[in-house]
């Protein structure tokens, strides 16, 4: 069987003309932001492990367990969290665990965790009693 292309191209072609053209057409700004926030989120996982294990820091059962499950939902589902209200939209962790994350990577990276500004403080400041 002959093929028509001079070059002896017999691979079928779409009716855009290209193979390549066809993938980028389907991929909708909003899937590309999608999938670019869901390798920043693996990457981000994969940063937190690996910095802990250079310095040595040991984590604890919870922390290690949710780096393992967020990386395991980021890659079979493509984010992490089910409820559309917890994170923003195209976005692959919660605020809740994005937050966590950070406070993981800090624990690696050996820096303090920022206990919040009113923590020891009873949240009020009282009266005082001298009239």
């Amino acid at each position: 069987m002959r093929s028509s292309s001079p070059k002896g191209d017999s691979a079928p072609k779409s009716a855009s003309g290209s193979l390549k053209n066809d993938k980028a057409q389907k991929d909708s700004p909003y899937e590309a932001a999608k999938k670019a926030a869901q390798r920043s989120a693996l990457n981000a996982l994969k940063r937190a492990r690996r910095a802990a294990d250079k310095a040595g820091v040991q984590l604890s059962d919870w922390e290690d367990e949710f780096l393992g499950s967020v990386s395991d939902r980021v890659k079979t589902y493509g984010r992490a969290f089910a409820d559309p209200e917890k994170g923003a939209p195209g976005q692959s962790l919660s605020a809740m665990q994005a937050r966590k994350l950070k406070e993981i990577a800090k624990k690696a990276k050996g820096e303090s965790r920022n206990p919040s500004p009113l923590a020891g403080e009873g949240g009020r400041r009282r009266r005082s009693d001298e009239g």
